[in-house]
């Protein structure tokens, strides 16, 4: 659950934080009564977030169990990618977030009110869908998807509400500490994604070595107790693993991590960056 409250509270408060920014700015600038036009376009590509949602989950019902398996391995490995690349590219263009967001919505508004729209659902699109990947491949391998869901659920729920305070200005978070070890953070979660799938490409018989254990704790740490849940759900680490899931977790997160890291002053996406410009009346256009 906490994995994917994780997954729900960095992904919403990045799309929150894209739409405040696309507001202010049609705010500040005049064209408040174009402002309908942003929510048509996050509306719109929520419904096509939650639609592929929908689409990952119904037709992998329809398969084989070596067909879901070797599915399910295959868009892990494909959601892991996705997430990897997010937080690289949050972590480098977060300063320019805002200059980038004010040039399109531009642009936009001199063609018209649909393509005020088309920018909103593109922007918000994007992290829908990654997000809609990411969850899918993390909660298709949770023992209880329910509580998977209602963890991603909450976090949503909260990164809108931050997202809200934010923009009203009655909350000052500090972005560039927040997104920082919320990205580490998701590079432990993408690490035991990673390793599940491969194990599910065992399971298909893609991938050699499911009899080749590298540990079996069972014993001491039995599944569905709360340890076993806690490791499963926060790591994706399960009581028994093979020597090739693994090897693939140490040789993602040891890397990945130490990139992700060792610059101590990244580009911070604090006020000058991510944070939504205050009220019109706060800012001169």
């Amino acid at each position: 659950m906490l994995a994917n409250y994780l997954i729900g509270l960095r992904e919403g408060l990045e799309a929150s934080l894209v739409v405040g920014i696309l507001v202010a700015y049609l705010v500040r600038s005049g064209h408040r009564a174009k402002v309908g036009a942003i929510w048509l376009g996050v509306g719109v590509a929520v419904v096509i977030s939650l639609a592929f949602g929908a689409l990952l989950t119904f037709s992998s019902a329809r398969m084989s169990f070596t067909a879901q398996e070797a599915f399910g391995g295959i868009m892990s490995i494909i959601a892991v990618g996705f997430v990897t690349w997010m937080v690289f590219w949050m972590k480098r263009a977060a300063r320019n977030l805002r200059g980038e967001l004010h040039s399109r919505l531009d642009s936009a508004l001199d063609i018209g009110v649909w393509a005020l729209a088309l920018t909103a659902c593109i922007a918000v699109a994007r992290e829908g869908l990654e997000t809609a990947l990411f969850l899918w491949a993390s909660i298709s391998q949770s023992n209880a998807p329910g509580v998977s869901f209602g963890g991603a659920f909450l976090g949503l729920a909260t990164a809108v509400v931050l997202g809200y305070l934010i923009y009203r200005g009655a909350l000052r978070l500090n972005l560039a500490t927040f997104f920082r070890w919320t990205g580490a953070g998701l590079i432990v979660v993408a690490a035991g994604v990673l390793a599940y799938g491969v194990h599910d490409l065992q399971e298909a018989g893609i991938l050699p070595g499911l009899d080749s254990l590298a540990f079996d704790v069972s014993s001491v740490i039995i599944p569905g107790t709360l340890v076993a849940t806690l490791l499963k759900g926060v790591l994706n680490i399960s009581p028994a693993m093979t020597v090739l899931e693994v090897i693939v977790w140490v040789a993602y997160l040891v890397p990945t991590m130490w990139l992700y890291l060792r610059d101590p002053r990244p580009a911070p996406p604090a006020g000058a960056s991510t944070e939504p410009a205050p009220p019109a009346r706060e800012v001169s256009a």
